[in-house]
């Protein structure tokens, strides 16, 4: 069952941040802001890294668009840390650690009985309501650059286009 049009599930779940320290993190420290959140399979992997590290990298454009980034997999915090100390790097988002995988499940982003999370991308908006939902399989990374222009589409508040890119002209209000 999909999520679009319906109220994100709240979490509240411990992170880890920057290069390393641990917080507690909530969906509602978002209120007022889009919020990416993406899961993806697992800590110390191929594809995983990529991903990870490309939304650290473009993390100011999202904040440019009032939007801001939460990965999330079901590993723990401390396989988190040891990850971003000896390979990811300083990262410029919070990681989920969604290691009892409530998450992961309220999200429809569980992958079958592996206990790892499916490549989920996840885009709300700052009311709290599901906007946009998609699932990869393991095998295909996902583009941030189209995560950031759905969250663009979305704040246009306008019907958009195929390929509509920012500044380009929309099809008028819904």
């Amino acid at each position: 069952m999909s999520l679009v049009t319906k109220k994100a599930p709240e979490f509240t779940i411990d992170a880890v941040v920057g290069d390393g320290d641990f917080k507690k993190i909530s969906l509602s420290d978002y209120h007022g802001k889009y919020v990416v959140l993406f899961f993806y399979p697992a800590d110390f992997t191929f594809i995983c890294p990529t991903e990870i590290q490309e939304f650290s990298r473009r993390h100011e454009e999202f904040k440019a668009a009032n939007c801001e980034i939460l990965g999330c997999s079901t590993d723990s915090k401390h396989s988190h840390k040891a990850w971003i100390k000896n390979g990811l790097g300083k990262l410029n988002h919070p990681l989920l650690a969604d290691f009892n995988k409530t998450i992961a499940r309220d999200y429809d982003a569980l992958m079958g009985d592996t206990g790892m999370a499916l490549r989920a991308t996840i885009i709300i908006d700052p009311n709290g309501v599901v906007q946009q939902a998609s699932y990869n399989a393991d095998l295909l990374g996902r583009s941030v650059s189209e995560t950031l222009r759905m969250v663009q589409a979305l704040q246009t508040g306008e019907r958009c286009p195929v390929e509509w890119k920012p500044g380009s002209k929309t099809l008028g209000k819904g």
